[in-house]
C-alpha cells in the first residue's frame, strides 16, 4: 500500500470518528458535552491536516458509526469511546512509519497519544463510579446461584421446582446483598451515595439471577437447563469483564479467568453435593 493510500485511510478514521464524537455531543449534557466537542474538534484538524496531503475528501465509515452508537446505547459512553481508542493503536504505529517522510504527521500522533486521552479521562460517567457495586452483585449471584441451582438440579429433578426455589432464593439474596452494600458504603462515609451504591448491587444481582434462572423455564430436561445455565453464567461473566477491562483499562484475560473459575468450581462442588445429598436420603 503507497504512502497516499495509507493517507486516505487514516483521512477516513479521523472523519468518522470526528462524526462519531459529534453524535455523541449532541446526546449527552453538561461538561461532557464540551469535552467531546474538543475531541471532535481535534478529529476534523486531523483530518484537514491529512487532506492536505492527499488532496482528496472522503466519507466516514458508515458501518463503524453504527457500531459505535449502538455500543454508546447498550453499554456507555466511556465504554464506547475506550473502545473505539483501543482500536486506533495499530494506526498510530502506522503512523509512526510514515511520520519521517510527512513531518507534520508527528502532530496527529503527539495529540492521538496525548492530548485526546487526557481529554476522554475527563468524562464523568456515573456508573463508572459504582462498577465495584455492580461486580459485587453480578460476582456473588453467578456464584451462589449457579452453586444453588447445579445442587438443586440433581437433588430435585424437576426444571419448575428448581426455576421456582432459585427465584425465590435469587430474590431473597439480591435484596440482602443490596442491604450489605448500603451499610458499607454508608459505613464507610466516601463520596459515594450509598442508595446508588445499592441499587446497583441489588440490579445487576437480579438480572443475573434472571438469566440463570431461563433455562430452567424454557427446558424441560434439567441435565440441559444447567448445562444452559452453566454457558449463560459464562457469557456473563464474558461480556461483564470484557465491559471492565475496556473501561478500566485491566487485563481481560486474567480477571475473566479467575470469575469464570471460581463460577465453575462451586458449580461442581454443589452439583456434587446435590447428587450426595440425594444418595444419602434415597430420594
Amino acid at each position: 500500500m503507497d504512502i497516499k493510500k495509507k493517507l486516505l485511510k487514516f483521512q477516513r478514521e479521523e472523519i468518522t470518528e470526528y462524526h462519531f464524537y459529534m453524535i455523541l455531543s449532541r446526546r449527552i449534557k453538561g461538561e461532557n458535552k464540551n469535552v467531546l466537542e474538543c475531541i471532535a474538534k481535534e478529529e476534523r484538524n486531523h483530518y484537514e491536516i491529512l487532506k492536505k496531503h492527499t488532496g482528496e475528501d472522503v466519507e466516514p465509515d458508515k458501518a463503524k458509526l453504527l457500531k459505535y452508537s449502538i455500543l454508546q446505547r447498550v453499554f456507555g459512553l466511556t465504554f464506547a469511546i475506550k473502545l473505539m481508542e483501543k482500536g486506533e493503536k495499530g494506526a498510530q504505529e502506522a503512523y509512526k512509519l510514515i511520520s519521517n517522510k510527512i513531518p507534520e504527521i508527528k502532530k496527529v500522533i503527539e495529540e492521538e497519544e496525548e492530548h485526546e486521552k487526557l481529554l476522554i479521562d475527563l468524562i464523568d460517567e456515573e456508573k463508572l463510579e459504582y462498577v465495584g457495586s455492580m461486580v459485587l452483585g453480578l460476582n456473588d449471584a453467578l456464584v451462589e446461584l449457579t452453586g444453588t441451582l447445579a445442587g438443586l438440579t440433581l437433588a430435585l429433578r424437576n426444571t419448575r421446582l428448581i426455576g421456582m426455589a432459585g427465584l425465590i432464593t435469587g430474590f431473597a439474596a439480591s435484596l440482602s446483598m443490596a442491604a450489605s452494600e448500603f451499610l458499607s458504603r454508608k459505613s464507610e462515609g466516601g463520596e459515594k451515595n450509598p442508595v446508588k451504591a445499592s441499587i446497583y448491587t441489588g440490579v445487576s444481582y437480579i438480572i443475573t439471577v434472571i438469566l440463570l434462572i431461563l433455562p430452567y423455564v424454557l427446558f424441560k430436561n434439567y441435565l440441559i437447563a444447567l448445562l444452559f445455565t452453566i454457558l449463560i453464567g459464562v457469557l456473563v461473566v464474558l461480556v461483564f469483564t470484557f465491559f471492565v477491562s475496556v473501561v478500566k483499562e485491566l487485563d481481560f484475560k486474567k480477571r475473566f479467568f479467575e470469575m469464570a473459575g471460581i463460577s465453575l468450581s462451586v458449580s461442581f462442588v454443589s452439583f456434587l453435593v446435590g447428587w450426595l445429598l440425594r444418595v444419602f436420603f434415597n430420594l
